[in-house]
């Protein structure tokens, strides 16, 4: 059977992007992707390097707002600062992604040339946000059924039809809506305070938003080992896209003093 052959075809289902990020199979031992091929044996990465935390989306009444800190972690080490993991796609969408920062940079460079090969185009049609929710929901699918999966949890925001739209899609191709949502550590401490908040007022405007993100990523901060107090912001409205420079939260520490050691 001609495995090279088969594989060549791409296995997205859909034609949107011109490459395809899942074909990546086969490896042979000389391939140039396996750089852990030993005596026929094919290696995957099971444990991410530098990894980001968690990545907080809101729904607000006039747009979608997406938040995540910008630390790199290498293991329990804050190792890199600077490491920005809120992107603008194009004027409709923009992405925040946790876990395997390696593996963000890869996936958004491939979505980044789909942009220019669009613009290029220039036929009045542009990627729609549930469009790029589908596509990578298919694609982390795709990649975990191969035994090789792009370790991110992306959250996926934009403006479609004149509506705020907000996503998820996780490594395994788990996805989902909603008008709240949070990774990692912050599915845990921040997204019943942003279901909370949502639920008692769908429609909070721009600034009490801000104030509410700013307030769930400085519980994370205190509460989170792999966060960090420095974090860019992401908003999405009719008007088009902001991507705010690293902003740093205000935090209050004198209460460590009355805590003391632990002794077993």
């Amino acid at each position: 059977m001609d495995f090279a052959k088969i594989f060549s075809q791409g296995s997205c289902s859909s034609s949107i992007f011109a490459k395809d990020v899942d074909n990546m199979m086969p490896f042979t031992e000389n391939s140039t992707w396996n750089f852990a091929a030993d005596d026929g044996v094919f290696k995957r990465t099971t444990h991410p390097i530098i990894t980001g935390t968690s990545v907080l989306g809101l729904v607000f009444d006039e747009g979608v707002m997406i938040c995540a800190d910008t630390l790199g972690s290498f293991g329990s080490m804050a190792r890199f600062l600077n490491c920005p993991r809120v992107l603008k796609v194009n004027d409709q969408i923009i992405i925040g992604a946790g876990g395997d920062f390696a593996d963000f940079q890869y996936l958004s460079s491939v979505i980044e040339q789909q942009i220019i090969n669009e613009e290029c185009l220039n036929d009045g049609f542009n990627l729609k946000p549930r469009s790029l929710h589908c596509w990578l929901t298919r694609t982390m699918y795709n990649r975990r059924t191969k035994l090789d999966p792009l370790w991110n949890v992306y959250v996926v925001g934009g403006i479609q039809d004149g509506k705020p739209f907000l996503g998820l899609v996780d490594k395994i191709g788990t996805s989902f809506e909603a008008p709240s949502i949070a990774t990692g550590y912050g599915s845990y401490l921040a997204q019943p305070l942003l279901r909370t908040r949502v639920e008692s007022n769908p429609n909070i405007s721009e600034h009490e938003a801000l104030d509410l993100m700013k307030h769930c990523l400085r519980i994370l901060y205190y509460r989170d080992g792999r966060s960090f107090p420095k974090f860019t912001v992401g908003i999405i409205t009719k008007e088009g896209v902001r991507i705010s420079d690293p902003v740093e939260i205000d935090s209050d520490w004198s209460v460590a003093r009355l805590v003391g050691a632990k002794c077993s």
